[in-house]
């Protein structure tokens, strides 16, 4: 070949190349496009389940604050400063211990009686938040949100607010408001920038400070009155936000749970600065292509030349052959060798497991033998009495009464019998469907179980029970085996008490239930003793003579019938205890699932 077709070949080989250029700009713009996205949405993905981790965290706690004793004592007793103060007392503890910015307790009108902030300059109690829509949301629905700029401490926070119920009725709203500045902190000092929008389009988080509070759109005059009202912002007419669109590159997900939306701004300067990198990269390589083959469409009259270059190739291509070789043989011996390491662990987590289920079923064993320990001690020292007594008649020929003594003994073996059955599908959560119990027989048969005991102590027994029978929606051997713990319970405490002993039994419909109250003249309930009486294992008796599961069995089985059970102390001293149950008209009959298995 002459050479001025050679270095025509070379040209038009050239303009070639340079054609190519511009669809390769395009590839490599669209890869490194794809790159930064990928690796703005994983970052866009772990700030948003971090700000909605953190959002669902503190949404939790007004619901469970709202029922603490001093919370809704002071809603109902607002004039009593020792409720007010208790009830600021705990709200402070409570927001040292779970990080809130705070926590205060409005009261129906919207006014503030209480914050964990009461000792501060800007104390929020006295203060009226009526105009905030967490307040009315939290009275309308029970629960409510905001995020705002505070009306006191000029400080941004999102607020939680829940209603306070007592007995179903609204008495306030408890809200804990959260200071979210440090998820702004955890963005550093990245070239990329974060936004966070509200419904409105109004920036409420942003790592750069003077974004904050302005509009990412317009604003209509619907939006610009609801702000006028609310005051979520510094302003009431948000500056819009100065933000040349064409420089940044968006990457954007809604945060569902507050339709919030948050966004990642990328400079489009760094995807420039990658894409000409990559092309200049690309036009040297091609340029040196070029230059290559130039010298190769030289050197090729020289055939010694092109075989030694031909054989370098060839032995550079073997090594690296060679080279790949080796590197697969290496990468496989690794991929064996984490096959074999997730394989041991896979068997590790299997035993794991096969003990957490061995754990378990010994801690149900445990619980099943402590109730049925605790359910039977009353029955076999009532069959111990009477099988003394059947001696005692035997001896003396008194056959009727032996009779009677080893009936009753009979009776209370299959009472023993029910109340294993009982306790073995309380255990296991088994269904039972309620039934049409009389009252009066079930207080006369758990009264006539402890019988001897009651005379042993001198207890005097006073019963205030209406002729009439009242029906209530229970189980048979539930029902006494709750009157049996209840009955028991009052006479250990009068035990401790000196004579006169006195025990009342008295009934009275209120409001849709039938309550029997049991009243004792002992020691009464301690505060610990009303605080925990319902959690098993707690016992203010010795070992031998409680294991603590009592009031928590009573509790557990009443409320499985839709009843409930309140403890008290009686003003003239001593306990009192109310069982609340369903009363049923006696023309309605159900069908009983007693115990089943």
């Amino acid at each position: 070949m002459s050479l001025l077709l050679r270095w025509r070949f070379f040209v038009f080989l050239a303009g070639i190349m340079l054609a190519l250029l511009w669809p390769l700009h395009a590839l490599v713009q669209g890869y490194y496009l794809d790159s930064l996205s990928r690796k703005n949405a994983q970052t866009l993905d772990l700030f948003v389940a971090n700000l909605s981790g953190t959002l669902k965290q503190y949404e939790v706690l007004p619901p469970i604050l709202g029922r603490l004793p001093e919370v809704q004592n002071a809603l109902l007793n607002p004039q009593q400063a020792d409720a007010r103060e208790a009830a600021n007392h705990l709200l402070n503890r409570i927001q040292q211990q779970t990080r809130a910015d705070v926590v205060y307790l409005l009261d129906t009108s919207g006014s503030a009686i209480a914050a964990s902030n009461w000792q501060h300059a800007r104390s929020f109690v006295g203060h009226n938040f009526a105009f905030r829509p967490y307040f009315t949301e939290a009275l309308a629905q029970r629960t409510g949100t905001f995020f705002g700029l505070g009306n006191i401490s000029d400080k941004r926070g999102y607020y939680v607010g829940n209603a306070v119920y007592v007995d179903e009725v609204v008495v306030g709203v408890l809200v804990v408001k959260v200071d979210l500045d440090f998820t702004e902190s955890l963005w550093g000092a990245a070239p990329e920038r974060l936004i966070v929008t509200d419904n409105r389009g109004v920036v409420i988080l942003a790592s750069e400070a003077d974004w904050r509070f302005r509009a990412s759109r317009p604003l209509n005059a619907t939006e610009l009155a609801q702000v006028a009202q609310i005051r979520p912002y510094a302003s009431t007419e948000p500056q819009a936000l100065a933000l040349q669109e064409n420089q940044w590159l968006r990457f954007e997900q809604t945060l569902a749970q507050t339709g919030w939306t948050v966004s990642v701004l990328v400079p489009r300067q760094a995807l420039a600065v990658q894409v000409r990198t990559a092309m200049a990269v690309a036009t040297a390589s091609m340029l040196a292509l070029l230059l290559v083959l130039g010298l190769l469409m030289q050197r090729r009259r020289h055939y010694l030349e092109r075989i030694a270059l031909a054989a370098d190739a060839r032995r550079e291509l073997e090594q690296r052959v060679e080279q790949r070789t080796l590197d697969l043989q290496n990468l496989n011996q690794r991929l064996r060798e984490e096959v074999l390491e997730r394989e041991n662990t896979r068997q590790a987590l299997l035993r794991t497991q096969d003990e957490l289920v061995q754990a378990g079923k010994l801690s149900a064993l445990g619980v099943m033998s402590a109730s049925i320990s605790h359910e039977l001690n009353q029955p076999l020292a009532a069959i111990r009495s009477y099988a003394d007594n059947a001696k005692i008649f035997l001896q003396q020929q008194r056959w009727p009464e032996a009779g009677n003594n080893l009936e009753l003994i009979t009776a209370l073996t299959d009472r023993m019998a029910s109340i294993i059955k009982h306790l073995r599908a309380f255990a296991r959560r088994d269904p039972q469907a309620s039934e049409h119990v009389a009252l009066q027989p079930a207080i006369e048969d758990a009264l006539a179980l402890l019988a001897n005991r009651g005379h042993e102590l001198g207890v005097d027994i006073s019963r205030d029970i209406p002729d009439a029978t009242l029906w209530v929606e229970a189980g048979e051997t539930r029902l006494r085996q709750v009157l049996g713990n209840l009955l028991a319970n009052a006479l250990d405490a009068l035990a401790e008490q000196a004579q006169p002993r006195r025990l009342e039994l008295i009934t009275r419909q209120h409001d849709g239930w039938v309550c029997l109250l049991i009243r004792d003249n002992g020691q009464g309930f301690s505060e610990d003793a009303l605080l925990q009486a319902r959690e098993p294992f707690f016992t203010t008796k010795t070992s031998a003579r409680g294991l603590g599961l009592g009031l928590a069995i009573c509790d557990s089985v009443i409320r499985s019938l839709g009843g409930r059970l309140e403890f008290a102390n009686c003003a003239q001293g001593g306990a009192c205890v109310e069982l609340y149950l369903k009363p049923i008209d006696s023309s309605v009959n159900l069908q009983a699932r007693e115990d089943g298995v």
